[in-house]
């Protein structure tokens, strides 16, 4: 096995797992999770000099994965966009039931497939991966400005989706 053959095995130890979980998070499923990291690894293998040459390679890495989600969630049609949120129950504060914790992830879940691919990915490196915003800059190709955009509208969309009824809209429903 030759050394580059050894860092590269290396490399994908280290942080395919951390890729996957990413995956996951960014497709909320384990099979496409599977398959984008698969496919983001392979291009590091492809790529593997440049990714050696980076400052840091495991955010080139994760750019990598980045961009290829990005790119997939492109080629999709527009009408496989989740447009109903499946009638979102408003989170009550202060709840410790387990179940409503359950729930209200789900609910999170949900809210998350409606947002833009773009959105989503920006919110799940700023609060899950927890990057700042020039690393998701770098990750998305876009300046700290835009990321700060971005997440402030994918905010809005959230809060939005979860704000409290008002009585007469629960009356309503």
């Amino acid at each position: 096995m030759s050394r580059t053959s050894a860092d590269v095995d290396a490399f994908v130890e280290a942080q395919g797992p951390a890729l996957l979980r990413l995956a996951y998070v960014l497709t909320r499923d384990r099979s496409a999770a599977e398959d984008l990291a698969q496919t983001a690894l392979l291009q590091v293998c492809r790529r593997w000099r440049r990714v050696t040459a980076a400052d840091d390679p495991t955010a080139y890495a994760r750019r990598i994965l980045v961009n290829a989600h990005l790119d997939a969630q492109r080629r999709r049609s527009s009408t496989e966009r989740p447009t109903d949120p499946m009638a979102l129950v408003v989170m009550s504060e202060g709840d410790a039931d387990p179940m409503s914790i359950v729930d209200d992830r789900d609910q999170l879940r949900v809210a998350l497939s409606l947002l833009r691919p773009r959105s989503r990915t920006v919110l799940v490196l700023r609060y899950y991966v927890g990057l700042d915003d020039a690393a998701i800059g770098d990750a998305l190709g876009v300046g700290q400005g835009a990321v700060r955009s971005i997440a402030s509208r994918a905010l809005a969309e959230l809060r939005e989706q979860f704000r409290p009824k008002s009585p007469a809209e629960k009356e309503a429903t």
